[in-house]
């Protein structure tokens, strides 16, 4: 059965969207050759890692790669961040050039490097400069403007409903909320009342991430909270299988080493033969579930330099 429904569950704007489950924007992740890939098995948006609107203004090398995207991953989703909104909206207008679908602003990322700098998560204090971020740049930009967002900075300021109603109100077309404050990171448990709030708070769609790890999770937050769709970030690294509904535990250890060596292929493919296989070790730690593997046995795999000695080592290690 396809991941994907014929006719769009809900929109974007006037951005159609097809499916319930999608990829979280992770720094180091969310690369083309993983997007791809679970775009393929159901993620029904392409988010891009998060991108600094500084690198855009100063057309940063690295930009041209983190950018790059196929037709087939559509609708796609450039994140930007940064705390001062004239950059912000210079580096929109530069990014929209490359026709994505939508642009988001990042509300969420917790990193201190971020943050604290006021933008990511630190924008969650400022509730007058995120109205005025929203404001001027859905005003330029000829495609939708969505957000990210946490729950507030921390338990004392967790205003995640007000900023909401800006996003919304200043037009923003779409919310998506970690249900989590940046003062938690990811500790804690993700506060699914709070996104079902926000839900209630506004009626442009919303987007539930935080705490899903499981097909019944997947399930639980959407009834939970009657959000339009659920964001997958850690739970899907080393199980794309995740967005087509299936629990990992079903999957074969022949599929995955497929999978695995698809994934590595377009590493490769993507980044070239050395560079691509050193990336791929944080996909293949998880592929192996390596956290259950003797330190000897870890190393050994996860040094691998060859392709397909790293595959072999996979299969090794999953029989």
């Amino acid at each position: 059965m396809s991941p994907f429904n014929k006719q769009p569950l809900f929109y974007v704007g006037s951005v159609p969207v097809f499916g319930d489950l999608i990829l979280a924007p992770m720094e180091g992740f969310s690369d083309l050759p993983f997007r791809s890939l679970c775009r393929e098995m159901g993620s029904s948006m392409s988010y891009t890692a998060f991108i600094n609107a500084i690198d855009v203004i100063n057309n940063a090398p690295y930009l041209v790669r983190k950018t790059k995207y196929l037709p087939r991953e559509r609708p796609v989703v450039f994140q930007l961040f940064d705390s001062d909104p004239d950059r912000l909206l210079a580096a929109a207008l530069r990014l929209q050039e490359l026709e994505p679908d939508i642009i988001d602003i990042n509300l969420g990322c917790s990193v201190r490097r971020v943050s604290s700098r006021g933008a990511g998560a630190g924008l969650l204090r400022t509730p007058l400069k995120v109205a005025r971020i929203f404001k001027m740049i859905s005003s330029a930009l000829q495609i939708p403007l969505t957000a990210k967002i946490r729950l507030g900075w921390d338990l004392d300021q967790r205003n995640y409903c007000l900023i909401a109603r800006i996003v919304q109100e200043n037009g923003g077309a779409l919310v998506a909320v970690h249900g989590r404050t940046k003062s938690q990171g990811y500790g804690g448990q993700a506060d699914w009342d709070a996104i079902a709030e926000i839900k209630s708070a506004v009626s442009i769609p919303v987007i539930g991430n935080g705490d899903v790890a499981s097909v019944e999770d997947i399930d639980r937050l959407k009834a939970h909270t009657g959000c339009e769709a659920v964001m997958i970030g850690r739970a899907a690294v080393g199980n794309p299988w995740i967005f087509t509904r299936r629990e990992r535990e079903t999957v074969s250890p022949d599929e995955v080493v497929g999978m695995a060596r698809r994934h590595l292929d377009r590493m490769i493919e993507f980044y070239g033969p050395e560079q691509g296989v050193i990336l791929f070790r944080k996909h293949a730690k998880r592929y192996a579930r390596a956290d259950r593997l003797s330190p000897a046995a870890r190393t050994r795999f996860l040094t691998a330099e060859d392709p397909d000695q790293m595959l072999n080592e996979l299969n090794a290690v999953l029989h």
